[in-house]
Order: C-alpha cells, then structure tokens, then sequence
C-alpha cells in the first residue's frame, strides 16, 4: 500500500508529465533562465539568420529555395490582403512574424534529441533530468505571451486607423444606457476571452500532441510513434494558420468602424 508521502510524489509527476512545466537551465544573477526560453532565443537566433541569408543572395531569376520562400510569403500576403484589403501592408509584418515564429517553433519540438539532451540536477535529495531545450508552445506561459502580443498590436491597430475618439465609442458610446450599455460592455469582456482562446487552443493543441508522441514512445519506441509525427506536422501547420487568421480577424473587425 502507497504511503501519502508517495501518493504525493506520483501526483506531481503525472502533473508535471501532462502541464510540462519549464524548467531553468541557469541563472542570470536573479533571474532564472528556463529550457522554454532558450529554445525561444535559438528559435528567434535561427529565423534571424535565414532571415539575413536570403535578403542578401536575392536575384532576379530566383534559384529553388528563393522560389519557395516567394511563393510563401506571397501566399500569406494574398490571403491577408483578401480580407484585410487595403490594411494588408501594415498588417503583413506582425501576420508573418508570427506565422515563422508559431512555425518553427512548433516543428522545432518534433526534432530529435529535443528534450533528452541536458543536465541532472538534485533538488531536496532527489537526481531530476532536466533537458535544455523544451517544446515552446508546450509551454502556457509562451502561448500566453503570444496571445498578449496579438492583442496589443490588434488595439494598436485599431486606434491607428479609427482614432482615439472612435476606439473609445467601441464601447464606451454617448449613450450608455440599456442595451447599448450591455453591448459595450460585453464587447469589453470578449477582448479578454480572445487572450484565453488564442493562448489556450495553441498550447492544448501542441501539449496534447507532446503527450500523446510520449505516451506512444513508451509502448514501441521505432515504429509506432511514425504515424503520429506526421500528424504532428499537420497540426504544425493547422495550428500556425489558426492563429494567424484569428488575429487577422481580429484586427480586420476592431480597426473597422463601430458597429454599434
């Protein structure tokens, strides 16, 4: 029979297997460096690079790889101009930002050796491994810092475009009073839930595949988990493009004028 003492202890660790919670790697004098972090500085480190490698081999008569990153961006650029219309040229830079950022991040968690290379530590008398490289959208806080970009740039957006005086009559109107004041008002509140639904729908998506890949590992290592890294770079992608328009979205409907 199980003491409580470990009753306990294989509670937190089935926590800690399913919420994946970061771990720090290091310290800059207070602040701790986490495993989430540092892939994120790799991951901006990387995309920085490509970024600078193809802007300066640009030609003319595009070889393959120049070829391909054209058609993306273009391709993003199409589709946010068709529903952004004439916003699209402010609008691209923050879409295509996250949509490499959101991108590599997410396949940069299938790569192997990701989470089992790094260091153990002895924390209260217990050997933990703690690998330096964690899955970054497996982590909420990520996510939600994400989620906080987009929303910020979304109002951003809106007062550039409606004014100050427009932005504030979304909800706050001459009129507030009856239903008018309930509209005001439960716009208001769905600007917060937007924060929940952009953090939360990409962190459940990428965790649970993280889960499921680990939960598959464990049962027959070589063959079995093959079927459900292809899923995962589909959910990559989907996950990538989910977050994209919601924030398109977003900004097409709050930089438009009131409704209401």
């Amino acid at each position: 029979m199980q003491t409580k003492i470990e009753i306990v202890d294989s509670m937190r660790s089935r926590a800690d297997y399913f919420l994946s919670a970061p771990e720090a790697i290091g310290h800059i004098g207070f602040f701790p460096v986490t495993n989430t972090l540092f892939t994120s500085l790799l991951i901006t480190a990387f995309l920085s690079l490509i970024a600078f490698s193809v802007s300066k081999n640009l030609s003319m008569v595009p070889g393959k790889s120049q070829a391909f990153v054209e058609i993306f961006i273009e391709y993003i650029y199409k589709l946010t101009e068709q529903i952004a219309g004439s916003k699209a040229q402010v609008f691209f830079p923050w879409l295509m930002t996250f949509v490499l950022f959101i991108l590599a991040a997410n396949l940069s968690g299938l790569l192997p050796g990701f989470s089992s290379i790094g260091i153990y530590k002895i924390a209260e008398g217990t050997k933990t491994f703690v690998p330096f490289l964690h899955s970054i959208n497996a982590d909420l806080n990520s996510t939600l810092a994400l989620a906080f970009v987009s929303l910020f740039i979304t109002h951003f957006f809106a007062i550039r475009f409606l004014g100050i005086k427009a932005y504030l009559q979304k909800w706050f109107s001459t009129k507030m009073f009856g239903i008018a004041l309930f509209v005001g008002l439960l716009e208001l509140v769905s600007e917060f839930t937007k924060i929940i639904s952009l953090s939360f729908r990409l962190y459940g998506n990428i965790q649970a595949g993280k889960v499921m890949l680990k939960t598959a590992k464990s049962f027959y290592p070589y063959v079995l988990p093959l079927p459900f890294y292809l899923m995962e770079i589909m959910v990559a992608f989907i996950q990538t493009a989910v977050f994209m328009m919601l924030t398109l979205v977003f900004m097409k409907i709050l930089s438009s004028k009131q409704i209401h």
